[in-house]
């Protein structure tokens, strides 16, 4: 049976390769939890925090994630893509994303800070106004993906197309444009 969660703190949880109560939680926090493989399928999360947590492989399959914040967490291989789309929101704040799936998600304004990106499938995804400050994107994928008004001056190791990106009005720092100007293979110095 469904249930709403308003308020709580779940500390130190194990829940690894487990079902999380299905349920809408409303503000809760999570912190040092490990919900590696756990299923989040179906679950509402909104005004949440994840401090600390794992949650590698864990199943989103039309979770919702509405306003939560991510710290300290390592996220290997999850696919966001799989989460319901209505209201996806979250902000990203030191957490290790590798080999995770951002295909064809809206997260317009989302702020990415002091991540790591390493093989991320950023496909289609609509990053419009997304921030990337410190962030590590050694083999993202970017293909078809909207960087519109995007901010990239201090994110690192990308390798961007602008022939098969959206990038109008990003900003790129200086140090940045061989990210740019990979396919040509070329040296800049």
């Amino acid at each position: 049976m469904d249930h709403s969660i308003t308020d709580q703190t779940f500390e130190k949880k194990d829940l690894s390769g487990h079902w999380l109560k299905k349920g809408e939680y409303d503000n809760c926090i999570f912190k040092q939890c490990d919900l590696s493989g756990a299923d989040l399928a179906e679950i509402v999360f909104i005004d949440c925090t994840f401090i600390t947590c794992n949650l590698s492989l864990a199943r989103l399959t039309k979770t919702v994630l509405r306003d939560i914040t991510f710290r300290d967490c390592k996220m290997l291989g999850l696919h966001f893509e799989d989460c319901n789309e209505f209201g996806l929101s979250f902000q990203i704040e030191s957490c290790i994303l590798d080999q995770s799936s951002l295909y064809r998600t809206k997260l317009k304004k989302t702020v990415f800070r002091n991540a790591q990106l390493k093989e991320a499938d950023l496909t289609e995804c609509d990053l419009t106004e997304a921030v990337f400050d410190n962030c590590d994107l050694s083999r993202a994928i970017f293909d078809r993906t909207i960087l519109e008004k995007a901010d990239l001056r201090t994110a690192y190791n990308y390798s961007i197309d602008p022939e098969k990106n959206r990038i109008k009005k990003a900003r790129f720092s200086s140090a940045g444009l061989s990210g740019l100007l990979e396919k040509y293979n070329i040296r800049i110095d």
